[in-house]
């Protein structure tokens, strides 16, 4: 393919993806910008099978990037779980390293009609290592904890943005 045709392939592709109804989440109109600001996350003291130190982790990022309800249209209930692995064994059936695996689930609901516009499941995990001090290795775990929630907001968030049904708020 000569340079001129990638150039015109580039040049194209906006039109091509406006011709099949694609709307950058954050542009006027867009999924990002309809529901910045219109999500109440559910508290952390609320949150299914979750520890504290996770549940507020993972609601802080959320919030970060869903921005704060403070006229919400929609609310955003939650489950997580989290558990860890021993990854790496020595000969002495010592563990020196964990994996920290989360599993969320989420339901975006609407509060005008009360059905679901998102809703799924995220799995994703982090890891530390146990062969420092009790101090370090207490450290890394807690940041392994915050890492994995960060993964996991993200992770949520995404799908909500790819996924949300906005149709009936439009209504």
């Amino acid at each position: 393919m000569s340079l001129l045709d990638r150039r015109s392939l580039l040049l194209a592709l906006p039109l091509v993806a406006a011709a099949c109804g694609f709307t950058p989440v954050y542009a006027p109109g867009g999924t990002g910008s309809e529901l910045h600001g219109k999500i109440e996350v559910q508290d952390p003291e609320e949150i299914k099978g979750a520890s504290g130190a996770d549940a507020y982790f993972l609601v802080q990022n959320l919030e970060q990037r869903l921005g704060r309800g403070s006229s919400p249209a929609y609310t955003l209930d939650l489950t997580l779980s989290t558990r860890e692995e021993g990854q790496a064994i020595t000969a002495d059936s010592e563990i020196t390293r964990y994996s920290v695996v989360g599993t969320a689930s989420f339901s975006l609901t609407r509060l005008s009609d009360g059905k679901v516009a998102s809703s799924g499941t995220v799995r994703n995990f982090s890891g530390y290592s146990a062969t420092g001090s009790t101090i370090e290795t207490l450290a890394g775990e807690r940041d392994a904890h915050e890492r994995l929630m960060v993964v996991l907001a993200d992770q949520i968030t995404a799908q909500i943005l790819a996924t949300a049904d906005l149709s009936a708020a439009a209504e």
